[in-house]
């Protein structure tokens, strides 16, 4: 009996690569970069399943270039607003993620990039490598507390109660404000529901962004929004990028609306090396590394090959995106 023909976007720990190769007939891209889109419409051609990164846009194109006997669309990544859900269920394919396994990488990232930005670690490290360091000065590289501060979590879901955790530890005032239902019921201690965005906003000396891409996320975060924080205060994403306004940030930075930024994510992304995110100096920008711990991303690649193996066997995957379709 043949095996199951599968496309692996990029390379993948073993921890899951070894699994998926064992049970399947494996075209694995080798590139560090992401496949062009010619060749993942050349190499899903007769998949029976796909193992993809959240760099890949999967549509409607992608799944007729497979063919009809694509079962099962797995993402490497706990977002995936890359690929169509709805032509996906349409066309019975399953499509999964894998939930909870990065939480606590990527509050473990958020929280250091809140305090890099308040303390200005990257410019203080760029001038002992200029040379700039002559003397401890009392006005050089004045930065902000955390530590008492008052945090806002736009999106108190797994991360965001993640990243509210390690604000308790520092005794800051923690607020929340969800779109959808209210957390009241799972709250920490020490954490707050504000009604509105904009109280958040009006309130907080830090903002930190927990919540998925949608259409009522796009842009959330915009020059209006910008306006309502604090002249003093940080904004920190490790969301998706488009939850904000990249023109409007870089306008706001410019002119001292708000202090600071610490970016995870981008929008474009990756950002070109001249973009004026990247050469703002009260800007913070990583290359969307909040799962990039070792045991993360290996316990990410088994959960993607589990969930793709189970798929391809007809199987209900553990963590299946659209339930529906099996109806």
């Amino acid at each position: 009996m043949s095996r199951p023909k599968v496309f692996v976007s990029r390379v993948i720990p073993n921890d899951g690569l070894d699994l998926v190769r064992s049970g399947c007939e494996a075209d694995v891209w080798p590139d560090g970069l992401p496949p062009s889109r010619g060749e993942v419409l050349k190499r899903v051609r007769g998949a029976d399943g796909v193992l993809c990164m959240l760099s890949d846009p999967i549509d409607a194109e992608v799944m007729d270039a497979a063919g009809p006997g694509l079962k099962v669309i797995s993402s490497y990544a706990v977002g995936f607003d890359n690929i169509d859900v709805a032509e996906a269920t349409r066309r019975g394919i399953l499509v999964t993620n894998t939930p909870g396994v990065l939480t606590e990488a990527t509050a473990d990232l958020a929280f250091a990039l809140l305090m890099a930005a308040a303390r200005r670690i990257p410019e203080g490290i760029d001038n002992v490598r200029k040379g700039l360091w002559k003397t401890w000065g009392p006005m050089t590289l004045r930065g902000h507390d955390v530590y008492g501060a008052t945090l806002g979590i736009v999106g108190l879901g797994r991360i965001g109660s993640a990243m509210a955790r390690r604000a308790l530890g520092f005794d800051m005032d923690v607020l929340y404000f969800n779109r959808g239902v209210p957390r009241d019921d799972v709250l920490p201690k020490g954490v707050s529901r504000c009604e509105t965005l904009n109280d958040l906003l009006d309130r907080s000396d830090f903002v930190s962004l927990h919540v998925p891409h949608t259409p009522d996320t796009h842009h959330l975060i915009d020059r209006n929004a910008l306006d309502r924080m604090k002249r003093t205060a940080i904004l920190i994403n490790t969301a998706r990028g488009a939850v904000v306004n990249t023109d409007a940030l870089v306008e706001a930075l410019s002119d001292g609306a708000i202090a600071g930024a610490a970016l995870d994510v981008t929008d474009p992304e990756p950002l070109p090396a001249g973009h004026p995110l990247v050469l703002l100096g009260n800007c913070l920008v990583v290359p969307h590394i909040g799962s990039a711990s070792y045991s993360t991303r290996a316990r990410m690649a088994v959960m993607a090959a589990e969930n793709l193996l189970a798929g391809l066997a007809g199987k209900r995957p553990a963590n299946l995106v659209n339930p529906e379709v099996l109806s």
